[in-house]
C-alpha cells in the first residue's frame, strides 16, 4: 500500500492537553495583565470576566458558584473530597483511571471506608443500585475508558447525599443537568483546548451548605481551604483566587470561550463534538480490525473516544508511533492504565475533516505493522 499523500491539517488528537481552537495563535491573547498582580483591579476584573464567561457558556444557574483553583481537574476534585467528605457514608465509583483514583484516595488517604462501585474499562456499573443516602463520587465522562453516564436521570432530585461529578471531559460537550450536580470539576485543557494547571470548581447550594455546616476532622492545606470563619470564602468565586494564577492561562481560556461563542456557544460545541465522534465511528465501521472499547453506543463518549486494535498489544503502540513520526496524529495512544489501543479526542476544538483524513493513514499503518 502506498503512503497516503494528504495529512490532517492539525494532527492534534491528544486527550489532554487538547487541540487549541481552530485559528488560535498567541498574538490573539490579551496580554495587558501580564507582569501585574492578580490582586490588582485589572487582573481581578479579568478573572471575574473569565468566571462570568464560563457561567454564560455553561448556562449555569445563579445558584451555583464557580471558582478557579490550583491543580487542574485533579486538584479541584481532591479539594472537594478533602473539604466535604466524612459527614455521611461515601459511595466511590470508578470505571476509568481517574475515577479509580478517587476510589483509592477515599480508602487509603481519607480512610472513609467507602462503598466502592467499580467496572472494567469500557463498561458502567448498574447505576440504579447507587445508594443516594451516601455522598456519591463519579466521573461523568471517562477520559481514559471512552464511557459516559447517559444522562442525569439516575440521580434523584430528593437525594440525601451530595453528587460529586468529575466532569472535565463532559462540560462544553454535553448539556449537564445542574440541578442534579452538587459539585462539578473540570479543567480548561480539555474541551476548551485551554492551558493546563488550573482547575475549575463548581458548587451548588447543597455543597455550600455542607462546607458551612461540617468541619472535617483532618488537616487541610491552605490550597484546599474554601471557608473563612465558618462561612464560604466568597472571594474565591469572584476572582480572588487562593494562590497566584497564570494570567496567560486565564487569557487563553477567555480566548477559547470567545471562539466557542463565535460558533454558537454550548450548542455549537456540542454539535462539533457529536460530528467528530461520528467521524471516528465511521473509521471503526469501515475497518474490521478496529473496535470501540465501549460496545454500547448509548454510553460511548463523544470526547475521548477509546478504540481497540486486533492482534498483539504492541501493534497498537507501533501504529501510534508510526503515525506520530509521520506527523499525522500526535498523542493518540490509549491511556497507560487502559487496555492497549487508540484514543482519539473528539472535543469541539478538533475538526471532523482531520479525523476523516486519518482513515487512509490508519490502513497504511495497519499494513506496515503486520
Amino acid at each position: 500500500m502506498l503512503k497516503p499523500e494528504v495529512r490532517p491539517a492539525r494532527p492534534y488528537f491528544s486527550s489532554g492537553p487538547c487541540a487549541k481552537p481552530p485559528g488560535w495563535s498567541p498574538d490573539k491573547l490579551n496580554l495587558d495583565g501580564l507582569g501585574r498582580s492578580h490582586r490588582g483591579a485589572v487582573n481581578k476584573a479579568r478573572l471575574a470576566h473569565c468566571i462570568a464567561m464560563m457561567r454564560e457558556l455553561l448556562e449555569l444557574p445563579d445558584s451555583h458558584r464557580i471558582g478557579i483553583v490550583p491543580g487542574s481537574d485533579t486538584g479541584a476534585f481532591e479539594m472537594a473530597m478533602w473539604t466535604m467528605l466524612g459527614q455521611r457514608r461515601v459511595t466511590a465509583m470508578g470505571w476509568e483511571s481517574f475515577g479509580k483514583d478517587w476510589v483509592k484516595d477515599a480508602i487509603e488517604q481519607l480512610k472513609l471506608d467507602p462503598i466502592a462501585v467499580e467496572a472494567d474499562y469500557g463498561d458502567l456499573p448498574d447505576l440504579s443500585c447507587v445508594d443516594w443516602s451516601t455522598d456519591v463520587l463519579f466521573t461523568w465522562n471517562g477520559t481514559t475508558s471512552g464511557v459516559r453516564v447517559p444522562d442525569g436521570d439516575w440521580i434523584p432530585e430528593t437525594r440525601e447525599g451530595l453528587s460529586f461529578a468529575d466532569s472535565t471531559s463532559a462540560v462544553f460537550a454535553h448539556r449537564l443537568p445542574w440541578d442534579k450536580i452538587d459539585v462539578a470539576t473540570f479543567s480548561w485543557q480539555k474541551v476548551l483546548g485551554g492551558e493546563a494547571a488550573h482547575g475549575v470548581l463548581i458548587l451548588g447550594p447543597r455543597a455550600v451548605e455542607r462546607l458551612e455546616s461540617y468541619k472535617p476532622d483532618r488537616p487541610l492545606p491552605k490550597l484546599f481551604r474554601l471557608t473563612k470563619g465558618g462561612k464560604l470564602n466568597e472571594g474565591i468565586f469572584t476572582g480572588a483566587t487562593i494562590n497566584t494564577p497564570s494570567m496567560l492561562c486565564v487569557e487563553d481560556a477567555i480566548h477559547s470561550m470567545e471562539w466557542a461563542n463565535s460558533i454558537g456557544g454550548l450548542d455549537g460545541m456540542i454539535e462539533r463534538a457529536k460530528a467528530n465522534a461520528a467521524a471516528v465511528d465511521a473509521l471503526v465501521q469501515e475497518r474490521n480490525w478496529l473496535h470501540h472499547l465501549c460496545t454500547d453506543p448509548a454510553l460511548r463518549s463523544r470526547t475521548g473516544v477509546c478504540l481497540t486494535v486486533d492482534g498483539e498489544p504492541a501493534r497498537a503502540k507501533a501504529i501510534v508511533k508510526l503515525l506520530e513520526d509521520e506527523d499525522v496524529a500526535y498523542d493518540f495512544g490509549a491511556y497507560r492504565d487502559a487496555p492497549p489501543g487508540l484514543r482519539i479526542w473528539c472535543g469541539a476544538t478538533v475538526d471532523s475533516a482531520d479525523i476523516e483524513k486519518l482513515g487512509p493513514w490508519l490502513d497504511w499503518a495497519w499494513e506496515q505493522t503486520a
